[in-house]
């Protein structure tokens, strides 16, 4: 039977593992997507956007990074308490130092990323608690990078999850997310496995097209100095949410 995001231990989460795999460097899969997102931020005035949400946000802090140009107020929410621990320290410390190639390339790319990593960060709140616990219609600007299909191995959860992130939104409302392609139930470190639910531009698109306006989906090839986790690249997402997509 697939196993479902209700069945899965997220406070469980290696977060050592995951990072020192994935974002201890700067690989190139990671900075298309800043490059991309950063086109995206660039249509906003700095502090345009009076609350943005980062959904599962996980110890990913790029996205935090790249909505700071825009947003006056980003509330990172995640369910793990292992990952919303690493957030804590991240946002309440000095951030650990292999985030500063990150937030340089998101302030080349786009000035109006604050100066210094602490500042890019500075407007981020943790809040503990997951997708489903967010008020619809919450906030101007919704992100989401690598949950949805990384939280279940059910299509149909995973579609009620993206009804769910557009729901965040207010009518109108900005979104910009990021998916793996095709990616199937996968390990981080030795033994830790964790759901996939593999998804493609197509599927992407079918699911948010009756949920949004001004959709964009393209993707970016597999990253070959990433850990072969079976997936066969990204799915990068840009929409408007519409008037009110049905739960």
């Amino acid at each position: 039977m697939a196993v479902l995001n209700d069945d899965v231990d997220w406070d469980s989460w290696p977060v050592e593992d995951y990072l020192a795999e994935n974002y201890r460097e700067l690989h190139p899969s990671d900075a298309a997507v800043i490059a991309h997102h950063c086109a995206f931020y660039r249509e906003f005035a700095p502090g345009a956007v009076a609350r943005s949400v980062e959904i599962g946000a996980g110890p990913n802090l790029y996205p935090l990074i790249l909505a700071s140009a825009a947003s006056r107020r980003i509330d990172a929410v995640e369910a793990g308490s292992s990952n919303a621990a690493y957030l804590e320290r991240q946002l309440n410390g000095t951030p650990d130092r292999s985030w500063l190639p990150f937030h340089a390339l998101c302030r080349d790319l786009n000035p109006d990323v604050p100066e210094t990593l602490e500042g890019a960060l500075s407007a981020v709140r943790l809040v503990h608690g997951d997708l489903r616990s967010v008020e619809p219609g919450s906030y101007d600007l919704a992100s989401m990078h690598f949950v949805a299909e990384g939280a279940t191995e059910d299509f149909e959860e995973f579609e009620e999850f993206c009804r769910w992130f557009v729901r965040c939104a207010a009518p109108g409302g900005h979104l910009v997310a990021a998916f793996m392609e095709n990616m199937p139930t996968y390990r981080i470190g030795a033994e830790s496995r964790w759901p996939g639910c593999p998804v493609d531009t197509d599927a992407v698109t079918e699911v948010f097209t009756p949920l949004t306006d001004r959709l964009a989906v393209g993707r970016i090839p597999s990253d070959p100095t990433l850990p072969d986790y079976g997936d066969s690249g990204m799915i990068l997402l840009t929409g408007v949410a519409a008037a009110r997509p049905p739960v």
